[in-house]
């Protein structure tokens, strides 16, 4: 009887055995699968504004924002560095809210206008940080990136209004008003832009 237990004792120490090799060589030569980080994002519509806006030219814009906070003999301590590269798509044209337009069905005549100054629209842009150095002591913290990130918004900003898209956007609008003219002429209707009106000079008393 006793010899019958021991042989029952033995033949499960040999199956866990057997089972826990087979798991052991399961696990060590089964291919590894990385471990995916959870993201999770929640949207939410805030709202929704109706806007009549033409876009006239878009540029694209390459720069490079450098920022050094402190440059002094201890910078290895508390300097913070970073080198920027920003892409971005500045749409120029104009805003058309406030945008006058007169139907006259006697005359079959639209006026339009006066046109508002060309204006920049949007700016989509994006950053890489690809040299990014700190002190001992100090760290970029999320305010920081913030920052950078519009002064690299800024920078393509300025770079837009130094250039020619704004006096390329009018010379588009006499194109798109040219197209618009000729479609209205062809239905019968004629199209009459209205031009800015102009400052009198007072009058000498």
């Amino acid at each position: 009887m006793v010899i019958r237990i021991r042989s029952l004792l033995f033949l499960f120490a040999m199956v866990f055995a057997f089972a826990g090799g087979g798991w052991v060589v399961y696990h060590f030569l089964s291919p590894k699968t990385e471990p995916k980080p959870f993201e999770e994002a929640t949207v939410l519509l805030d709202r929704v504004r109706e806007v009549l806006k033409l876009t006239t030219v878009e540029g694209e814009f390459a720069e490079v924002y450098g920022y050094n906070e402190y440059s002094g003999y201890f910078s290895w301590l508390w300097n913070k560095k970073a080198l920027l590269r920003v892409h971005a798509t500045v749409a120029v044209g104009y805003d058309l809210q406030n945008l006058r337009i007169e139907v006259d069905s006697a005359a079959r005549t639209v006026r339009l206008g006066p046109l508002p100054e060309p204006q920049i629209l949007s700016i989509d842009h994006q950053v890489d940080y690809y040299d990014v150095s700190t002190g001992l002591f100090e760290s970029f913290s999320a305010e920081d990136l913030t920052y950078l990130n519009k002064k690299a918004k800024e920078l393509i900003r300025e770079s837009a209004l130094k250039s020619n898209l704004m006096a390329t956007a009018r010379e588009q609008t006499d194109k798109v008003l040219g197209i618009i003219g000729f479609v209205a002429e062809g239905a019968g209707w004629q199209v009459e832009v209205i031009p800015p009106q102009t400052t009198r000079p007072p009058l000498n008393r």
